[in-house]
């Protein structure tokens, strides 16, 4: 048995499927990400840690899935941890790290640029003061508070109606990717 016979073997009982259509969609979603403006690299791990079953993969596993370096895994690894898509954590007994991608990352990001939101209508009311909301420049930042202020609501309201569908999708206090 070849080396890469012998690892599809292992790919196929870990995961019980087919490595190929796991590396598809890996890549496929990871274009989708770059195509929306997300790193390459970052795109790509994040979509290894998505479709693997218990959400969680080491350095090593991420590297030997996507063919890529420790240092690219790291750095990947980096942004998305900035970004609140993944977590580290310690493997039990050991002093490896493994990365975890939880069933709630998408709402735990959008809270995140809810902050970032927060932070740049500060600015943007300081600029209003500064430059006089009368002038054409304080009026156009003035609009751009005005949307970011609506967004920021509309996220607050979004995400109480989210937790309320997924309670009556997936059942109280029910994560997904984590469930056997």
């Amino acid at each position: 048995m070849t080396d890469q016979a012998g690892r599809n073997g292992e790919a196929r009982g870990q995961e019980g499927r087919d490595p190929e259509a796991l590396s598809k969609f890996v890549e496929g979603f990871a274009a989708q990400l770059v195509e929306a403006g997300m790193q390459r690299m970052p795109a790509r791990v994040f979509a290894a840690l998505l479709a693997s079953d218990d959400g969680v993969l080491t350095s090593a596993e991420l590297g030997e899935r996507l063919r890529i370096s420790p240092a690219a895994v790291s750095g990947a690894v980096r942004y998305l941890s900035q970004t609140h898509m993944v977590s580290r954590e310690r493997e039990p007994g050991s002093r490896r790290e493994r990365y975890r991608v939880h069933s709630d990352q998408w709402y735990e990001a959008l809270t995140n640029r809810e902050a970032i939101l927060k932070r740049w209508a500060y600015a943007l009311r300081e600029g209003v003061e500064s430059l006089g909301a009368e002038t054409p420049a304080g009026r156009r930042l003035a609009e751009t508070l005005a949307f970011f202020e609506f967004i920021d609501g509309e996220i607050a309201l979004m995400m109480d109606r989210w937790r309320v569908h997924r309670e009556r999708v997936f059942g109280e206090g029910r994560r997904p990717a984590e469930d056997p």
